[in-house]
Parts: C-alpha cells; sequence; structure tokens
C-alpha cells in the first residue's frame, strides 16, 4: 500500500465487472483495484448500482480503504451538469479535495454500420464518452488546480484506424483525444498533468462483442505485438497509477498510447 495513500480519485464506469475465467473484467474496476492498492481513497460513478455496491464491497474489504459509489449516467436526456456537479460535491463533502480524474465511462453501439446507425446510437456514445469527459473536467478543474493533480482520459483505436462498425464510438473516442491534448497545453501552468490512454484490454464487453458479432471481431480487433491484450489491472490500472505519480509529469500537450500493454509516447 504505497504513495496514493490520502489521495482522492474520481474514476467514472468502475462498476465490478468479470470474465469468463473470472478475472477482473472492465478497465474501470481494473483502475480502481490498482488504485485500492496504494491505498487511495474512491469515488466510483456508473449507471448500474449493483455493479458499483460490489465493487464497494470488495474493494474496501480487500484493501481497507473507503469508496463512495454515485450512480451517473450522462445522457441525452439528463441535466447533466447537475449530474456531475453532484458527483464533484459529494467528493468534496466526503473526502475534501480531488487528486486525480480518469475518465472512462463509455456506451455505445458497437457492431452497427454508420450508414444503419441511428441519432440516439449516436448520442449514446457522444454524451457517455465525450461529453461526460467535457463536464467532469470543467467540474473537477478548480479543485485540480488545488491539488496540482492528474486527469486520465481514454482513447481508442477505433478512432485511429476506422474500425468497421464503431462509427458513434470512434468519433466519441476522437472527440476525447482532442479534448485532451487542450487540457494538457492549458492546464500545464496549473500544474496539472493531463493525458490519454488508447488501451486494447480483454474485458467481459470485448468478450461479448466476439460473441455478438464475430465477424465485425475479426475485422478490427487484432493481437497486439506483444501477444497478448491488456489487462485491465496489470496493465492498464498500473499505467493510470504511474500517471498519477508525483515524479510523473509529461511535457505540454504530449499523450500516451498502450496497445497491449506496449506504451510509446507519439
Amino acid at each position: 500500500m504505497g504513495f496514493l495513500k490520502g489521495k482522492t480519485a474520481i474514476i467514472t464506469g468502475a462498476g465490478r465487472a468479470v470474465l469468463s475465467d473470472g478475472r477482473c473484467g472492465s478497465i474501470g474496476y481494473g483502475i480502481a483495484t490498482a488504485y485500492a492498492k496504494e491505498g487511495a481513497n474512491l469515488v466510483i460513478t456508473g449507471r448500474n448500482v449493483k455493479k458499483l455496491e460490489d465493487a464497494k464491497e470488495e474493494l474496501e474489504r480487500l484493501y481497507g480503504i473507503q469508496v463512495l459509489i454515485l450512480q451517473a449516467d450522462v445522457n441525452a436526456g439528463a441535466d447533466n451538469e447537475a449530474v456531475v456537479e453532484n458527483v464533484v460535491k459529494q467528493t468534496i463533502d466526503t473526502f475534501g479535495g480531488i487528486d486525480v480524474l480518469i475518465n472512462n465511462a463509455q456506451a455505445s453501439a458497437s457492431g452497427v454500420p454508420l450508414a444503419e446507425h441511428t441519432t440516439d446510437q449516436f448520442n449514446l456514445a457522444m454524451y457517455s464518452g465525450l461529453y461526460a469527459a467535457f463536464y467532469y473536467m470543467k467540474a473537477c478543474y478548480p479543485h485540480l488546480v488545488k491539488s496540482k493533480g492528474s486527469v486520465i482520459n481514454f482513447a481508442s483505436g477505433a478512432g485511429l484506424f476506422g474500425n468497421f462498425g464503431q462509427c458513434a464510438y470512434a468519433a466519441a473516442k476522437e472527440g476525447i483525444r482532442g479534448l485532451t491534448r487542450v487540457a494538457a497545453t492549458e492546464w500545464a501552468k496549473d500544474g496539472i498533468n493531463v493525458n490519454i490512454i488508447c488501451p486494447l484490454a480483454w474485458t467481459a464487453q470485448l468478450e461479448q462483442f466476439e460473441q455478438a458479432y464475430p465477424d465485425a471481431f475479426k475485422a478490427n480487433v487484432k493481437m497486439p505485438p506483444a501477444g497478448h491484450y491488456g489487462d485491465a489491472e496489470l496493465e492498464i490500472g498500473r499505467v493510470c497509477v504511474q500517471l498519477a505519480s508525483p515524479d510523473f509529469k509529461y511535457m505540454t500537450g504530449e499523450t500516451l498510447t498502450l496497445e497491449g500493454g506496449m506504451g510509446q509516447r507519439p
């Protein structure tokens, strides 16, 4: 238990999920586990209360930290600024500050070709991903200035490579990538470290994608050069721990790409 003891991290989309073999099955929960092992207090959000409750029970029992769970759904029909402001307010009321913001939440209708994509499906990806990152970054900014904290966002190879059947998802992720670069430039003077990760982790969602859309999976999901898919906790989660380290600061505007455990600075 280490250097994040006493720090507070907000992680969106961090409900507990498991793979068919019992391993951690979501990037958000993998990050939460990695942070818990370093002693951080956690605020985890999501749409599924049961998954959040399961995450809280396991993390507090195994690692002796405090976890605040908040149901929060940024969507086209919600007062999204109020939703996010409530998360930030309850975080400050409970822990007194914010040291790390991790925008991981993302929903999408993957597997649907662009010509068949509905506006509702497009909005699902844009609001849950791009708009959520925007609202959380704005709301957390004054608190991150005080803590000289870190923002970690998530993009995807879907946007980098134009994956079939992922038009809305790719658009949201590319928007988040641009937003991250701007924040890295603007917030460097405030001592806020802003980075983005483009992961390829084996998750329960990817497992389900393979089962539901085998042809789209074969066309889009390639084995990384490392010879394995990224582990949600041991690789993606640990990278997020590294990015929150006080000894780890990228130069303004730089990002991090992680493909199956292979990291590089583009």
